[in-house]
């Protein structure tokens, strides 16, 4: 394709697109195509079919399970309390249309413009999309803030990390590519994984390898970050370190298949840790019965037990003492065609609740 003629007033360098080495492209930087859905749509359909996520996108999970728990009515108020990429938020919008609002929370200052750009071009105004950048355990301050004290009709959390910040080696939430050990929703608040790492005490340690992860070498993989630091070697700065010393911290007997398990669970510790997620949810949790009117709706996605656990047991001591007046009988999942089309859902549980 011919490029356009340059203007010849602009002295801005020349900058060559990233190139990739043989005939697919490996690195995040290199999948431009993935990462420019609008102009690459073909592509990207092509990566979904095989079962893949795009990189630097995100497939929502439990789409229509999440809509069935929200039950959402043209004219009424919802909350989106985890934007991400915009999947759950676009269907809520359809069907909020003509006259009702979404108001859509996120704490990634990264993340939350590139969304709200792509749904302002598909022609939600901000009359009917509401965007503020905060984390969902500000709801109600967020609610006041709009003016929408006297509650919503439903709201949807869909907890964890998305795939645009697992695919960013920059933001350091994966083994899957070398970065700096961060972790952090917003890089530019608290302290990154690295200097968590730097001052946590062992026993503190332990307890999150094993109440954010259930990570069962918690003792050995703490001994080995926490030596390595005391004895002045430091702590590890990238994601390959970490990963590193977690596998050689682990019994010789373990195969591999059992380190890469330890990997993935303790880099979800220090995330959950760094993040202070289940304060967030807990907090959330609490103040949610009075974020909603009579009749509304709470529906709320957790992709590992410790999440869960906190969900349900909240869910059922609002049941009990009559703050709900439903709630799901039972967890619901992702199918099994879901799990094939987008394997990233098959973690996935969905709890709703209905306020009384």
């Amino acid at each position: 394709m011919t490029e356009p003629p340059r203007d010849p007033e602009d002295a801005s360098p020349r900058r060559r697109r990233v190139r990739y080495v043989g005939t697919h492209p490996r690195g995040f930087k290199e999948r431009y195509k993935e990462r420019d859905p609008e102009r690459y749509p073909e592509l990207s359909e092509h990566v979904r079919q095989k079962g893949r996520t795009p990189a630097g996108q995100h497939v929502s999970v439990l789409p229509d399970e999440t809509l069935a728990a929200l039950r959402p009515v043209a004219g009424e108020r919802a909350v989106d309390g985890t934007l991400g990429y915009g999947g759950h938020a676009e269907r809520l919008l359809a069907t909020l249309a003509p006259d009702g609002q979404l108001l859509a929370l996120d704490a990634d200052p990264i993340e939350l413009p590139r969304t709200e750009a792509r749904l302002r071009a598909a022609g939600h105004d901000e009359r009917a999309l509401i965007v503020r950048r905060c984390n969902f355990a500000g709801l109600v301050a967020a609610l006041h803030g709009v003016g929408w004290a006297d509650g919503v009709d439903a709201v949807l959390l869909d907890l964890g990390v998305s795939s645009m910040q697992i695919d960013d080696p920059s933001r350091g939430f994966s083994v899957g590519a070398d970065g700096p050990l961060d972790m952090r929703m917003n890089p530019a608040r608290g302290a990154s994984a690295a200097q968590w790492l730097e001052r946590v005490k062992r026993s503190s340690l332990v307890a999150a390898l094993d109440d954010n992860a259930d990570e069962p070498w918690r003792q050995e993989v703490a001994d080995a970050l926490c030596e390595a630091r005391d004895a002045g070697h430091g702590v590890p700065q990238t994601t390959a370190e970490l990963a590193e010393i977690v596998r050689t911290a682990l019994p010789a007997s373990c195969s591999d298949d059992e380190r890469a398990l330890s990997v993935r669970r303790v880099f979800q510790a220090l995330r959950i840790a760094v993040n202070e997620e289940f304060t967030a949810l807990e907090t959330t949790l609490r103040d949610l019965p009075s974020c909603l009117r009579a009749g509304g709706r709470a529906a709320i996605i957790s992709f590992h037990s410790g999440e869960d656990r906190r969900v349900k047991r909240a869910f059922k001591q609002g049941f009990a003492d009559g703050t709900w007046s439903e709630i799901s009988p039972t967890v619901i999942r992702a199918s099994a065609r879901e799990r094939v089309e987008n394997p990233r859902s098959t973690s996935a549980k969905l709890r709703w609740a209905v306020r009384a």
